[in-house]
């Protein structure tokens, strides 16, 4: 059971291959998405600028939301000689942690199942690779790991020690147990202690299903496994806590942990059943293949709970329930809900889905009538989303295109239609559900052949899409941002009002005063061009040496019509799609903040903590 053959190393090497085009393929080839993902590559940039690589700091402010892994693996490749030369938009350094980790993933999800086949399996090999693409095909694992941002690094180091453990439960070798657990300290790095929250509720719920606490104790050694977890994650957080203080546990632990976990923050308010949502949608077009996983998972459990009949080399489906099920009770519990909360969910799906083959024949060699209930609604799924593609080009007035309203992309419409995006990708889709129903009429017809034309789904639609979003939301803010540098003067600050974009700093490489349209917000401006310090940067009285008489001010369409802005009488320099680039006399800025604080009894409002300034 254990050997690997020839055979076993040849379907590793297409499964890492097949990783490496999906996340790697064109990564550094559009431009970073605001807002988040600009923060995270403006501190990890910071790092390897500065040498500074304790504190995150983006926009001269110190950046507490997560913890350093994911800044250090940015900051690692910044610091490769000549980066800028090939990665000029710096978005390929920013997203390689995420591509990575989900490719290592995938990598070591095969390498499972080629070492552990499950009971029932008639292709072990085939078997891997459909529980490989099941997961890099998930829309969610598609975005996320193009994306710069922590997320995709969680499911991956979070996943790997959960294979890890269960590996352990089943062959356990000399000191293997410690390994999971090294790399749980990582995932803590990556997140925060959701992971370890994660893991040992995952735990738990596998000893109850598997009713073999006693084996997951002496193998998996959970006691002193979290010890070595937080002797590898906890020198970052007291050493922060030393020189931060205070601030970097408000922000962290009480902020972007509790006070996410306990309440609603930034809106998002979500229903109790908002992961089911996410489960079906993360799984598309194999959901109802989950659920038929699901299902027989549950039987299974329910028949190993009495007597515990499953052995622990065939309890990978059980393991994968546990894994799953305590993703979805932790994050519905939780008060603020998004989307990416599922990611770490999703390779336990990808098993689930993986092993659904197994029990496509039935004891009459007949197919089972659920496996083609299920095989039937998956073609559905997929015909409907290629439906939704191709909609467009034949009825445009009927399509999704009519419900896109985005000041940033009046054209997208048309240049979606142009592009041929739609069409490639609903043919992809379409080929995909042709060869579902061949399945009808053919044995040779499987899952594996069914994921062939997604994965170029995912190289000719989803990927060209991310450069055709770039091109309309931030190819103008990267043109204004260079115009903004070679037009600045000696000590001349620059300043964002209306809509922010984080990205603006990322690409001036400059501290950017980021304000909203109201009339507060002049007031706000005009004090901190005074006297607000950050690093690396700090405002100046006006006639200081170091001062200077005007500011830069980078203003959307809509905030540059309000009638309060225009009383700065700006000069304005140039225009980049619905962005202005202003130049406005700071004399002139603090007479009308001062004129606003006696007529309308204003306070400037800048001062006050906000752990989401950027």
């Amino acid at each position: 059971m254990f050997s690997f053959s020839k055979r076993d190393f040849v379907s590793l090497i297409f499964i890492a291959f097949a990783g490496i085009i999906l996340f790697f393929w064109g990564l550094g080839a559009s431009g970073l998405i605001d807002e988040t993902p600009a923060k995270f590559a403006a501190a990890g940039r910071s790092m390897s600028v500065t040498g500074n690589w304790l504190t995150p700091i983006s926009n001269g402010i110190p950046r507490f939301d997560k913890p350093p892994l994911i800044y250090w693996l940015m900051g690692l490749i910044y610091s490769i000689p000549n980066q800028s030369s090939w990665d000029p938009l710096g978005s390929f350094s920013a997203r390689f942690p995420s591509a990575i980790s989900s490719l290592l993933l995938m990598t070591i999800l095969g390498e499972t199942l080629l070492r552990w086949p499950q009971k029932k399996n008639n292709n072990q090999r085939r078997t891997a690779v459909v529980t490989a693409l099941s997961f890099a095909l998930s829309p969610f694992v598609m975005i996320w790991s193009r994306t710069a941002v922590s997320d995709a690094l969680l499911c991956g180091t979070f996943g790997l020690s959960m294979l890890l453990q269960w590996r352990c439960y089943v062959k356990p070798r000399p000191n293997s147990w410690v390994y999971a657990w090294i790399v749980l300290g990582l995932s803590i790095l990556a997140k925060g202690p959701v992971a370890i929250v994660l893991m040992m509720f995952s735990l738990f719920i596998f000893g109850l299903f598997q009713n073999d606490f006693d084996r997951i104790r002496r193998h998996i050694k959970p006691v002193y496994g979290i010890l070595i977890a937080m002797g590898i994650s906890m020198p970052w957080f007291i050493i922060e806590y030393i020189l931060e203080g205070n601030l970097f546990l408000k922000s962290f632990f009480g902020y972007h942990n509790f006070q996410r976990y306990t309440s609603i923050v930034n809106s998002h308010q979500e229903g109790i059943f908002f992961f089911v949502l996410m489960s079906i949608i993360a799984s598309l077009p194999f959901t109802p293949l989950l659920i038929l996983g699901l299902i027989k998972g549950s039987k299974e459990i329910t028949r190993n709970f009495p007597k515990r009949t499953l052995k622990p080399s065939n309890s990978l489906l059980v393991f994968s329930i546990s894994w799953l099920l305590s993703v979805f009770i932790f994050f519905t519990l939780s008060g603020t809900k998004l989307p990416s909360y599922w990611l770490p969910a999703i390779p336990a799906a990808a098993i689930i889905i993986g092993q659904v083959e197994n029990y496509e024949i039935n004891q009459e060699n007949k197919k089972s009538r659920l496996y083609n209930i299920c095989w039937w609604l998956s073609i559905l799924f997929i015909f409907l989303i290629a439906f939704i593609f191709l909609l467009p080009i034949f009825i445009p007035d009927l399509s999704f295109l009519n419900t896109i309203n985005d000041n940033e992309m009046n054209n997208l419409s048309n240049q979606l239609l142009s592009s041929g995006i739609l069409k490639r990708g609903g043919i992809c889709l379409l080929f995909a559900s042709f060869i579902g129903i061949a399945s009808k009429t053919s044995s040779k017809i499987n899952l594996l052949i069914f994921q062939i034309p997604i994965i170029f789904f995912q190289l000719l639609a989803i990927n060209p899409l991310f450069g055709l979003i770039d091109i309309n939301r931030q190819l103008p803010l990267r043109e204004a941002s260079k115009f903004i540098i070679n037009s600045r003067k000696s000590n001349e600050s620059i300043a964002m009002v209306g809509i922010k974009k984080p990205s603006v700093h990322f690409y001036t490489n400059k501290v950017i005063l980021y304000e909203s349209n109201t009339n507060v917000n002049i007031i706000n401006l005009s004090e901190r061009l005074a006297i607000e310090k950050r690093i690396g940067w700090e405002g100046h009285q006006i006639g200081s040496h170091q001062g200077s008489n005007s500011v830069l001010i980078l203003i959307d369409n809509a905030t540059a019509k309000l009638s309060h802005w225009k009383l700065l009488k700006p000069k304005e320099l140039r225009r980049f799609g619905i962005y202005n680039v202003w130049r406005v006399d700071i004399l002139r800025l603090q007479e009308i903040a001062e004129k606003f604080k006696k007529e309308y009894n204003l306070k400037s409002s800048w001062t006050q903590y906000d752990p989401e300034r950027y």
